[in-house]
């Protein structure tokens, strides 16, 4: 499959940010077809005999799981998650009392990602039915603060997204193997890294805070890729002159292949 260019890159990520907008709009939205629930109220949906349904909530949002009642019942694998809203444990897969609990104010722009791709597979996958009062709506069935800033954080989540996507085409991950005899092996191509590109690289270390590093690949022509228009000249060096990256000891500069022994 051919890579994305950056115009292609850009188009895709600027419809992503589009289609999410579009879909927490729609999730937070008044409805006049939904019926809202207490905690207590929404407890006696767990599926056990005589409960009037098997409902779980995400975000504060109510959906009748009952068509997937294997996964949700009583017994079942997430059967905790029923009757109440997890939140949390979709993220952190804490499925004991203290982690099935609706509190998800510390967790990272990844995380609140992850929990957003959640959301999207009850939208899609079952009935929404309500919503429950507590800590992301209200009485009048409105959002609340908290449930404003869970939607901000995924906001911020797909832009911190964006950005590492558009990093990766810049400073692909290289191909690498490890031997215990003679050590790793790191080398570029063309796909390396999984991102399709019209030039190799050769191997550099890039540093970031908070991240051990790690191999990618750099080109090694034409201009700086966060070169500025206004000014045109440069050294023909592509992106070696960054000052994130540095050079594996003992690997020549500009080889496409880089041993480092044990």
């Amino acid at each position: 499959m051919p890579g994305l260019g950056g115009r292609g890159l850009w188009l895709g990520l600027a419809v992503a940010a589009a289609a999410m907008t579009a879909r927490l709009m729609g999730w937070w939205s008044p409805r006049a077809d939904f019926r809202l629930f207490l905690p207590e109220e929404l407890a006696r949906y767990r599926g056990r005999p005589g409960d009037p349904g098997l409902y779980l909530a995400l975000l504060g949002r109510v959906y009748d799981v009952s068509s997937g009642r294997r996964h949700y019942e009583p017994g079942a694998h997430y059967s905790g998650f029923a009757g109440r809203d997890a939140s949390r444990a979709f993220v952190t897969g804490d499925y004991s009392e203290a982690g099935l609990v609706d509190d998800v104010s510390d967790l990272s722009f990844s995380e609140m990602l992850t929990l957003q791709n959640w959301l999207s597979f009850y939208e899609k996958n079952y009935k929404f039915v309500g919503r429950v009062i507590g800590r992301f709506y209200g009485e009048d069935g409105l959002p609340t603060p908290e449930l404003t800033q869970a939607e901000a954080m995924m906001t911020k989540g797909l832009e911190a997204n964006k950005q590492e996507l558009i990093e990766k085409q810049r400073f692909p991950p290289c191909n690498a193997e490890w031997s215990f005899i003679r050590g790793s092996r790191f080398w570029c191509s063309q796909q390396s890294g999984g991102v399709s590109r019209d030039w190799i690289g050769v191997p550099r270390k890039l540093f970031k805070p908070g991240v051990k590093p790690y191999c990618v690949c750099v080109r090694t022509t034409g201009p700086p890729s966060d070169q500025l228009p206004e000014n045109p000249t440069h050294r023909n060096r592509g992106d070696l002159d960054h000052p994130n990256l540095g050079e594996y000891p003992g690997c020549p500069p500009l080889a496409i292949t880089c041993s480092v022994p044990l």
